[in-house]
């Protein structure tokens, strides 16, 4: 980090911003030093999004002042941004799938006066910067040919390329696998060396605790506290983040399993899902895991009926189920919380109402007429059950956080009364508050007799959720972890990388 004699890489002191109803930034103050990683951190709705754009030059600010240097800086537009030496990269990239790595660095950047782009000193100067990150891809492959993870790279030499010695990395790890977000925290420590300053936003505190420098915490729209990283614990986070203390990250959970509730045997679909057994038991949680790719969610969606199995039998309560569609599943008594609840889950031009009663028409039909009151009421009854957050029933799923719009989701299945519900993925993209108030559904759902398949990439979640772990690579069942109190991600990893069944 730079020496305190010098002045601060980046400064915002004071910011504030208004939207119509909303106070989105209140005085938010943030500095960032040269060769530091910064991490901001706080819930969906914290101001942190409103934040970026203002130093992206998307928002304008309302109130308080920004310098870089020590040197007042008008940042006015994405173009301003840009040439005050700011990088964002964005959870959604900005790049072009048909265009190449090369392309993709250099977009807008060609020459204005010469009739021809130089490709060849193009892929030169990519290969540096590559070569400066500490990464290797072919500067001639397309960007819709590369890996999630090398386009996070393409991203950051983009912003480098442009001279950036700010860079703003949003959520960069939602998409990784583990030994992709190795990589990433690599790359970002490299280009720390090298004098950039880094603002780092991401929900996995495990990240956090590998990488920061500092923590910077908003909460509703202020700036709450900015502390060394050394100083500052977990738990401590955690409070300053949703402004109450938590016991646990994870709530306790007592498990006392009932009867074989779901029993898969032998499912299979061609190299994807091959010969998977397992049990739930009512008031059971099982963890199911894997690196991507490893069939979790092909086997989720066997189960459920989105597709259609090769072989195999799921039996639900001692009896065989043939579901051929989800709806026959649904019937059954199984449901299934997608991993992509925006495209999947939810309609998002609809209403919040309108979502939670599309799988329960029959519920509130009545000589071929919906009955909205009914439908209102039961939907009044989950949203106070669950403490959903919303402005009324008429509000646009579109429009809720991360967290709630699962919520949505949940109280759709729960007021089927399902006997089986499958989360895929159940916290990805939630900040820390959202995702106790999810976990603690769950538990309350396995006290009430339900049997919980959940399928999660981040491996402190399956451990901390979990009373049985079922861990799965390339399509098969590679071992089962019974004692997880005693089990570490080591354990799960070396059956994660297993290349025939183990026994834990």
């Amino acid at each position: 980090m730079a020496a305190a004699a010098h002045p601060p890489l980046l400064q915002m002191r004071g910011i504030s911003k208004a939207f119509p109803g909303v106070q989105a930034l209140s005085g938010v103050g943030l500095t960032l030093h040269a060769g530091e990683v910064l991490a901001l951190l706080g819930e969906n709705g914290a101001g942190k999004s409103t934040l970026i754009k203002i130093l992206g030059g998307a928002h304008a600010h309302d109130e308080g002042e920004l310098t870089i240097d020590g040197s007042p800086a008008r940042i006015d537009s994405p173009q301003a941004s840009q040439a005050a030496g700011i990088g964002i990269i964005y959870q959604e990239f900005n790049l072009v799938p048909g265009l190449t790595a090369r392309e993709n660095i250099f977009l807008g950047q060609e020459p204005a006066r010469v009739s021809f782009i130089p490709h060849q000193k193009e892929a030169d100067r990519a290969r540096k910067l590559f070569q400066r990150i500490g990464v290797e891809i072919d500067p001639n492959a397309l960007c819709r040919d590369l890996t999630v993870a090398q386009q996070q790279v393409v991203e950051i030499a983009k912003a480098l390329a442009q001279d950036a010695r700010i860079i703003v990395m949003d959520e960069p790890t939602a998409a990784l696998t583990p030994r992709e977000v190795d990589g990433l925290l690599k790359v970002v420590r490299e280009l720390r060396t090298q004098g950039i300053g880094i603002i780092y936003i991401s929900h996995r505190l495990d990240e956090i605790d590998a990488i920061a420098d500092r923590v910077t915490v908003l909460r509703d729209g202020s700036h709450v506290a900015t502390r060394d990283k050394t100083d500052l614990a977990r738990d401590e986070m955690i409070e300053l983040m949703v402004g109450r203390s938590l016991d646990k990250e994870f709530p306790s959970h007592d498990c006392q399993p009932g009867p074989v509730r779901l029993a898969v045997k032998n499912l299979s679909r061609g190299n994807k899902v091959r010969d998977v057994s397992f049990e739930l038991y009512a008031g059971e949680i099982v963890g199911l895991t894997g690196l991507v790719g490893a069939g979790r969610t092909e086997t989720a969606r066997l189960i459920f009926g989105a597709d259609r199995k090769d072989t195999g039998t799921v039996e639900l309560d001692g009896q065989p189920i043939d579901a051929t569609s989800p709806r026959d599943a649904i019937r059954a008594g199984i449901c299934l919380l997608t991993e992509d609840r925006k495209s999947q889950g939810l309609v998002l031009g609809q209403t919040v109402q309108e979502n939670f009663g599309l799988p329960n028409l029959r519920q509130f039909t009545q000589g071929g007429l919906i009955d909205r009151q009914a439908e209102s009421d039961a939907f009044a009854n989950l949203v106070s059950q669950m403490q959903i957050k919303i402005a009324n029933h008429e509000q646009p799923a579109r429009t809720l956080s991360g967290g709630n719009q699962q919520k949505v989701v949940l109280a759709k299945w729960l007021q089927r009364n399902a006997d089986v519900i499958i989360f895929d993925e159940p916290t990805r993209g939630i900040d820390v508050g959202a995702k106790y108030e999810i976990y603690q559904l769950i538990h309350q759902l396995a006290n009430d007799g339900k049997a919980i398949l959940m399928i999660s990439s981040e491996l402190p979640e399956i451990l901390g959720m979990s009373d049985r772990i079922i861990v799965m690579n390339e399509g098969r069942v590679t071992g089962e972890i019974t004692d997880v109190p005693q089990a570490t991600q080591e354990d799960i990893m070396k059956l994660a990388t297993a290349r025939h069944p183990l026994a834990a």
